[in-house]
């Protein structure tokens, strides 16, 4: 199965131990996001995923089954479907050890249940999107992961000084996850402004998407 990205709802599959919060997400989620398929466990968890191929999974970290790895170990083992199906992480738990073990996995995000319906859809579009995206406060935990080798070093010592100290401001707040609405009420901006602010954030610093821009600001130890 696939979902649109554009154009559509985006297909996702929801897994989570706990049927009451599978509903109380479902509920939450708006007209962006279609789930199409749930799972409560690491096995049956694969199972939906290869069987139905969403363009997004949500996913909790800690779950039963399995050899006992949780999310890490669902994505791990659909590592040859990571082209077309993105997984983000859902959790309770704003552990560093829970949030290093599936970005390295291979999950492109990683919220924590106090998001709201509204930033949770979000997420999952701008996931689909193939962008990465992470709950405010993780982004020590993303540098982590993500380290710092040498491939990653600046080339030029100038290419911070081609933004404005707006653009900078806001380069910062979304390479940390931010949401374009947490980045408009933090610096009392539209949200607009905000994504005419990081359209030429990218555009200067010739990157194509939030991930990128993530890598970027951990490789200059910017966050």
């Amino acid at each position: 199965m696939t979902g649109a990205v554009t154009g559509g709802p985006v297909a996702v599959v929801l897994v989570d131990d706990h049927h009451m919060f599978r509903t109380g997400v479902k509920a939450s989620l708006d007209e962006r996001v279609d789930v199409v398929g749930e799972a409560a466990d690491v096995d049956s968890a694969v199972a939906q995923v290869r069987r139905l191929r969403p363009p997004v999974v949500l996913l909790d970290v800690h779950l039963p089954g399995g050899d006992g790895g949780g999310g890490a170990e669902v994505i791990s083992r659909c590592t040859d479907l990571l082209a077309t199906t993105r997984f983000l992480a859902l959790s309770v738990s704003d552990a560093a050890e829970d949030v290093v073990a599936v970005i390295r996995a291979g999950a492109r995000g990683y919220v924590t249940k106090a998001i709201s319906g509204p930033d949770l859809s979000a997420a999952v579009v701008q996931v689909a999107g193939g962008d990465a995206v992470f709950s405010p406060r993780l982004a020590g935990f993303v540098l982590d992961a993500f380290g710092t080798g040498a491939a990653d070093v600046a080339v030029r010592d100038d290419e911070l000084d081609r933004l404005s100290a707006r653009e900078q401001e806001v380069m910062r707040l979304i390479a940390r996850g931010y949401s374009y609405r947490e980045v408009a009420s933090e610096l009392f901006i539209s949200i607009k402004t905000v994504e005419t602010h990081v359209s030429a954030v990218l555009r200067k610093l010739q990157l194509s998407s939030r991930h990128e821009l993530t890598r970027w600001a951990a490789a200059r130890r910017l966050l």
